[in-house]
């Protein structure tokens, strides 16, 4: 009984841990925030809590992707069972749209998830970190795999070129429209289901756009 009610104290603090964390960086930058800061907006005695239940600043970005990534992840996988169509790329990209933007209508508003990639994703080292998170998930290979397929002809420096455009371009839209939500302000769509369907559109523009040739 009272390994359980630690076990459940333990859970408890980390749970708190990630959520304060996750909102400080989304709003302030993952480096410009300190473990101290994080402890007190956790309402930790211990200004050493963020570190012993979590290891070094990166430790706690990761374990803050996985938090979310679990639910993005078989989101994803429920949509790769109901493609109709393989060769259609909006099926792909809506695979990779649509799972995100789910997770963060079924948080409520106010969200930072969107916010707190964004701020990772400029820096090299913790970007690397939700890389190797997304990889290591085998809904997001196959929707990769699908998406390839999908562009044979495209030139191996234009499709990576591209591959950076639609990640910014699906990332900061989403954490644009999270902070405007957030500050009760207007946004170009009324719901995350819409923003998804705009951004399938706009991303499979993107890699289906002509190439022209450098001179």
């Amino acid at each position: 009984m009272e390994r359980t009610a630690r076990a459940e104290q333990v859970s408890e603090t980390r749970e708190r841990i990630l959520h304060a964390a996750e909102r400080l960086f989304a709003e302030r930058g993952v480096y410009a925030v300190s473990n101290r800061r994080v402890s007190e907006a956790a309402q930790q005695g211990n200004n050493a809590a963020v570190g012993y239940h979590f290891g070094t600043k990166a430790d706690l970005v990761r374990a803050i992707t996985r938090k979310h990534s679990r639910q993005i992840e078989e989101a994803r996988a429920r949509l790769l069972d109901r493609i109709e169509d393989p060769t259609d790329i909006g099926e792909w990209v809506a695979c990779l749209v649509r799972p995100t933007t789910e997770h963060l209508a079924t948080l409520g508003s106010p969200t930072w998830f969107a916010r707190f990639c964004a701020q990772v994703m400029t820096d090299p080292a913790l970007r690397d970190i939700m890389a190797e998170e997304s990889l290591a998930c085998p809904p997001t290979l196959q929707t990769l795999e699908g998406l390839n397929r999908c562009l044979p002809d495209l030139p191996a420096d234009v499709h990576v070129e591209r591959a950076d455009m639609s990640r910014n371009l699906i990332l900061h839209t989403c954490a644009e429209r999270e902070r405007a939500l957030a500050g009760n302000t207007s946004t170009p769509r009324a719901t995350w289901h819409d923003t998804a369907t705009g951004l399938i559109d706009a991303v499979v523009g993107l890699w289906m756009a002509p190439v022209t040739p450098c001179r």
